[in-house]
């Protein structure tokens, strides 16, 4: 028998199994054991001395854990904001049609999203749509086509407009912003402002009879109300601008995005396109 290599056996057998502690053979119930040691009674005299066994120190407290992570606010609006949006007015209201205010927005630096983003995203639809529906942001995949709801949530808005028996033919949809925000956080409200003069612009131009804000950022900002996305749907608002030649109704419905994460709210989602259908019934010459 071969006892070192038996050993170095037993001992790799040892690690594999994840036992990296030597203890005694007889278990110590720590918990039992007194508060303070007890007197150690008086040697005998000539006795041997006994050993000392150094006392083992104990392990520091854990330390808390770090705070959460929280995402980085925004960044704020850059010098200059105001002279941009005035720019963004001036340039939107010399568009004559959709194709002019494409080329506007193509145009123009006043929102730093573009510098970011990789292409322009409009809209997408018909521009003489019945029905315009306006979003919050672009993502990744509308970044890289130039077009809006073309990601999986873009995806299932097809399926929700197909269910009231309507399609991108019959409808124009867009955003509040034209460029995709780095990594799709949320919108400063710098960059919505920037970026509403031709939302507004689109709107008059289209001159729909009805008008969707989708998701509670696109609600707050084309219906300029403060109460969240579950307060706003289900309502009917107007929308107006100076130079349109009469209100538009809107409404709020969920985000296409966020009925992705939260399907439980499909059917709330399924009444508010009913009604939309109805209105557009009732709106019908």
């Amino acid at each position: 028998m071969n006892a070192p290599q038996d050993t170095r056996a037993l001992l790799r057998w040892y690690l594999e199994a994840g036992v990296d502690e030597t203890i005694g053979e007889v278990p110590v119930d720590r918990t039992a054991a007194p508060a303070t040691p007890a007197a150690t009674p008086p040697e005998a005299p000539g006795a041997a001395p006994r050993e000392v066994l150094a006392e083992r120190p104990q392990a520091p407290p854990p330390s808390a854990p770090p705070p959460p992570l929280s995402s980085p606010p925004p960044p704020p609006s850059p010098p200059g904001a105001d002279e941009a949006v005035r720019s963004a007015v001036a340039l939107a209201a010399a568009a004559r049609d959709l194709d002019d205010l494409r080329t506007a927005l193509a145009g123009f630096d006043g929102c730093a999203l573009k510098k970011t983003a990789m292409n322009l995203v409009f809209g997408d639809g018909n521009p003489g749509a019945r029905i315009v529906l306006i979003g919050e942001a672009p993502g990744a995949d509308e970044d890289r086509q130039g077009l809006p709801f073309v990601g999986v949530s873009g995806q299932l808005l097809d399926r929700m407009l197909a269910s009231i028996g309507l399609d991108r033919s019959q409808v124009f949809i867009s955003n509040t912003v034209f460029w995709r925000p780095p990594g799709n956080r949320t919108p400063t409200p710098g960059e919505v402002a920037t970026c509403q003069p031709f939302v507004e612009r689109m709107v008059e131009l289209i001159d729909p009879e009805i008008l969707v804000a989708m998701g509670g950022a696109a609600a707050k900002t084309l219906l300029a109300r403060n109460e969240g996305i579950g307060r706003l749907r289900g309502r009917w608002y107007t929308y107006s601008t100076a130079k349109m030649p009469r209100p538009v109704q809107a409404t709020a419905i969920f985000h296409p995005a966020y009925l992705l994460r939260s399907p439980g709210q499909k059917r709330t989602a399924w009444l508010d396109l009913l009604a939309i259908k109805a209105k557009l019934a009732e709106l019908a010459p």
